[in-house]
C-alpha cells in the first residue's frame, strides 16, 4: 500500500492529473469569449436537498451550480472543469470532475480514465471498476415500473424500512435492501434488460472502452443511484487488497454517473451532464487550495471517430506516464477545429489518429514546424518523441 497521503498532496496530484486529461479550472473557463460576453446567469434549482440526493456528497449538484452561477452554459462547445470541494459535514478533500455539452460515451470514458490514473498516480495502483445503466428516460421508465410491480407484490417479504420508502420510491426501496443485502435485491429485476437501442449502444461504447483499455471491471445491475439524478452510466472505482478483495476502509472514493435528466430537472434545458467525484477518506481539505505549476506542451494529439477516440484517451495517458506534456481535446467532433487548435498553441508536433490508424495501431505524427509528417507505429512513437530535444526538455 501507499505511504501516508496528506490533503495537499492529493490535491496537487488531482489538479494536475485533472488538467492533464483536458479539465480546466472555472478561473481558466471564465476567461473563454462565450462566458465573458454573457451577462445572466442561468437560473436553476438545485438545492440543499438535491445535494442528499445525488451520492456524491452533493458534487454533481455544486456542477450544476457552478455551471449556472459562473455563465458556463453560454460555452457551447465540449466543456470540462474540475472544482476542488469540501465534502459538506466531514470536510473532507475532494476532486470533483465535470464534462457538459457531450452526450458522447466518450464522457464517461474520460471520467473513468482521469479517475483511475489518479489513483495510480496516488498509489492506489490495484483496483476494479463496476459500471452499469439506467439507461435513457424511457429505459428508466420501463425498468422502474417493472422493479415497483416485482416489489410490490413482495411487500409482506419486505423490512419495515424498505416498505416504508416504497412510499417515496421503488429505487430508494431497493437501495436499502441492497445495503441491507437483502435476498429481494438481488432477484430484482436487472435494469440493463430494459435500456433502449440507443441506451445500450451508449454503454456498449464504454465496455468497448474497457476492454482496450485491459481495465478490470465487472457489471454490478445493483449499482444503482437516486432517480430523480442518474441517467445512463454510472461507475464506481473500488481499490484492492493484495489478495484481490475490496478494502473494507477505502482511502479513496471514487463514483460516477451521467446525470443529463438531473439538469433538465434543475435548468430545464437539455444539456448533456456527466461527472465523478475523487474524495481522499478522513483527510480535512486544507484552508487554501495548492497550487502547481504544468509543463508547457509540445505534443497535440488530434482524433476523429469513436475507436480513434478511445485509442488517443489511452495514448495521452501513455504520454502522461512517459512526463510528455500534451494538448488535446477528446470530446471534438471536428478534425479542423482540432488542427486549427494544434496550430493556435505551437506545438512541436501533432499525433493525428483517424480510423485507418485505428486499425493498423499506428499514428501520423506530423512536425508542424518542419512541414513534414510521416507513418508511425504507436510503439515506436515515444521512442521517437523522446528523441526530441523540444519534447524531452518541456
Amino acid at each position: 500500500m501507499p505511504m501516508e497521503i496528506t490533503a495537499t498532496d492529493f490535491l496537487k496530484q488531482a489538479i494536475n492529473t485533472a488538467e492533464y486529461f483536458g479539465f480546466k479550472s472555472v478561473d481558466e473557463l471564465q476567461k473563454h469569449p462565450g462566458c465573458k460576453d454573457c451577462s445572466k446567469k442561468l437560473d436553476h434549482t438545485a438545492s440543499a436537498q438535491a445535494r442528499r440526493h445525488d451520492a456524491l456528497h452533493g458534487m454533481l449538484t455544486y456542477g450544476v451550480n457552478t455551471l449556472c452561477e459562473n455563465k458556463l452554459h453560454e460555452i457551447d462547445e465540449p466543456l470540462l472543469f474540475y472544482t476542488i470541494e469540501q465534502v459538506p459535514r466531514s470536510g473532507e478533500a475532494a476532486l470533483s470532475l465535470q464534462i457538459f455539452n457531450v452526450e458522447k460515451s466518450i464522457a464517461e470514458a474520460i471520467l473513468i480514465q482521469t479517475s483511475t490514473a489518479l489513483a495510480n498516480d496516488l498509489g492506489y495502483t490495484n483496483h476494479t471498476i463496476r459500471i452499469n445503466s439506467l439507461g435513457d428516460r424511457d429505459s428508466s421508465v420501463r425498468y422502474i415500473r417493472e422493479l415497483t410491480n416485482y416489489l410490490k407484490k413482495r411487500i409482506d417479504d419486505m423490512p419495515e424500512a424498505a416498505r416504508e420508502l416504497m412510499k417515496e420510491h421503488a429505487l430508494t426501496a431497493l437501495s436499502h435492501l441492497i445495503e441491507k443485502e437483502h435476498d429481494l435485491a438481488y432477484k430484482s429485476p436487472n435494469p440493463l434488460e430494459y435500456l433502449t437501442d440507443s441506451s445500450r449502444k451508449h454503454f456498449r461504447e464504454i465496455i468497448e472502452y474497457l476492454d482496450m483499455a485491459d481495465a478490470q471491471y465487472e457489471i454490478d445491475p445493483k449499482l444503482i443511484g437516486h432517480h430523480e439524478c442518474y441517467s445512463d452510466a454510472l461507475f464506481s472505482v473500488d481499490l484492492l487488497d493484495e489478495d484481490g478483495g475490496r478494502l473494507d476502509e477505502e482511502p479513496l472514493l471514487i463514483r460516477g454517473g451521467r446525470y443529463n435528466e438531473f439538469v433538465y430537472r434543475n435548468t430545464k434545458k437539455q444539456i448533456p451532464a456527466a461527472g465523478a467525484v475523487v474524495v481522499l477518506r478522513n483527510k480535512k481539505a486544507p484552508a487554501r487550495q495548492p497550487r502547481i505549476k504544468l509543463g508547457v506542451p509540445t505534443v497535440y494529439v488530434v482524433q476523429l471517430g469513436f475507436g480513434p477516440k478511445i485509442k488517443s484517451l489511452i495514448l495521452v495517458d501513455e504520454l502522461r506516464k512517459a512526463g510528455i506534456n500534451v494538448h488535446q481535446n477528446l470530446a471534438s467532433d471536428s478534425l479542423s477545429a482540432q488542427l486549427r487548435d494544434a496550430e493556435k498553441q505551437e506545438v512541436e508536433y501533432t499525433i493525428i489518429i483517424g480510423q485507418k490508424e485505428f486499425v493498423e495501431d499506428g499514428v501520423i505524427l506530423r512536425n508542424m514546424n518542419a512541414r513534414t509528417q510521416e507513418q508511425i507505429s504507436t510503439s515506436d512513437l515515444l521512442t521517437k518523441l523522446r528523441r526530441s530535444p523540444k519534447v524531452a526538455s518541456a
